[in-house]
Order: structure tokens, then C-alpha cells, then sequence
């Protein structure tokens, strides 16, 4: 019954993001628009937020939990720069001070400190969470699996990355830092979307792209920061119970 009950909650959410995603997509227009007038320029950020009530948004991320929308992410080595340091289980990164030695593969991130999750996912719905507290910068999203690894990195759909981090980059008014940020994929609506876990509440969402590849979890801890931004990002469970 259980998970009956589950599986109805999942078709609920899917038929609200369903509607979700129109909003965002009449959204996007309204923002192209805007970026041509020079006067509306500062009025930009406003329409970022998708506006709706709170109780819809207090239940849209519970919902967004269910069993059959998140995934287990675990971290690949292979493609980790050599600054940074993965934890066993392979679900927290940290970027030390001295690089390891490492063979420079084409998959390995030999400049910028990222690294990807070990699976991607080329059809369908995903979801996941990961703790970001106690840092003062770093950027989460996906990346296709022909993305660019050597030398410096854009992160903007443009080169294949969907990031956090906007590019050009675009000012949030976030009431407070995120402790912990969900990322959701739908493939083939073409979004990506991130939350604020803690707040139950809409971050950013890239509408309208096309996805023709394998995209994977991407994560980037930045430098150290003289210790101001060492704590690790952490992938964390998906609490269905919330």
C-alpha cells in the first residue's frame, strides 16, 4: 500500500512539474525579451523565481523525493582532478593542497577542480541531494559526457555544462546560502532544475535545452581558500520521510 501510495504521489508531481515546466518555459521568453531592453535589464532577476504559493512549494520537493525520481550518485576517480581528495564510500570530495599522481586520461579533469559522478543517464527523470554547508563557493549540476576536461572550464550549456552557476552569470536573491541543494533532470523535457533542500524552495532552472548524450553529475569544491572553504561537498541520502 505503501508504496502504492508512493507511486501515486510520483504521478502527482509529475503532472505539476509537467505544468511547472510551461511556466518556466512562458518565463524564459519573458527573459529574452527583457535582456534586449536596456531599461528592463535590472528587472532581470526577478522573474528567476518561479512564483507560486508557499504551500505549493513546501510540497512540490517532498514530492520530488520519491523513490522512483532519486538516485544513488557515487563519485568516479577516473575523472577527478588531482587536487582533490574522495572519500571511500566515494560520496564526499575536498580539494587539497598537493596533487597526487594520477595518469592525465582524456576523462580526467586536469585544470579545474571538479570531478563527475560514475553513472550517466541518457533518458528519463533523476534526482539528487548534496551538502554544501560550511563552504563559501562551489558548483553543482551535470555535464555531457563529451564536455570538455583539459584546461580551463566554462560552465554554461553552451559547452555542454548546466551549473549553478550561470554563465553569463546571473544574480539570485536568495534570503540565505543553501546548506544542502537538490539537483533534478528531466531528459527528455530538457530541465534542470535546483532546490534549496532545506527551505523547500526553487533555486534556478534551465528550460528548453536539448540533451543528445549521457549527462553525469558534475561537482566542483573550489580551492581550499586558505581554509576558509575546506569543508567537503557531501552527496547525502534522499530522505523519503520528509
Amino acid at each position: 500500500e505503501k508504496q502504492k501510495a508512493a507511486e501515486r504521489q510520483a504521478e502527482e508531481f509529475i503532472k505539476e512539474l509537467e505544468q511547472e515546466i510551461t511556466e518556466l518555459k512562458r518565463r524564459d521568453t519573458e527573459l529574452e525579451q527583457l535582456s534586449h531592453t536596456e531599461d528592463h535589464l535590472l528587472q532581470v532577476r526577478v522573474p528567476l523565481f518561479f512564483h507560486s504559493n508557499a504551500v505549493h512549494h513546501r510540497t512540490a520537493l517532498p514530492m520530488l523525493r520519491v523513490f522512483s525520481l532519486s538516485v544513488d550518485v557515487t563519485l568516479d576517480p577516473d575523472t577527478a582532478n588531482p587536487l582533490l581528495i574522495l572519500s571511500d564510500e566515494g560520496t564526499q570530495v575536498t580539494c587539497g593542497d598537493t596533487e597526487q599522481k594520477l595518469p592525465d586520461t582524456p576523462e580526467r579533469f586536469d585544470d579545474c577542480a571538479c570531478v563527475l559522478g560514475k553513472e550517466g543517464f541518457s533518458s528519463g527523470r533523476f534526482y539528487y541531494e548534496v551538502q554544501v554547508s560550511g563552504k563559501i563557493e562551489w558548483t553543482l549540476g551535470v555535464t555531457t559526457e563529451s564536455s570538455n576536461r583539459k584546461g580551463e572550464i566554462t560552465a554554461s550549456p553552451e559547452d555542454g555544462y548546466w551549473t549553478a552557476l550561470d554563465s553569463p552569470s546571473v544574480p539570485l536573491s536568495l534570503k540565505q546560502a543553501p546548506q544542502k541543494v537538490g539537483v533534478f533532470v528531466d531528459y527528455e523535457e530538457g530541465l534542470v532544475s535546483f532546490y534549496d533542500v532545506e527551505c523547500r524552495s526553487h533555486i534556478y532552472s534551465f528550460t528548453g535545452q536539448s540533451f543528445t548524450e549521457k549527462l553525469y553529475p558534475y561537482f566542483n569544491p573550489y580551492t581550499n581558500d586558505g581554509g576558509r572553504n575546506s569543508a567537503p561537498l557531501i552527496i547525502t541520502p534522499v530522505d523519503h520521510d520528509k
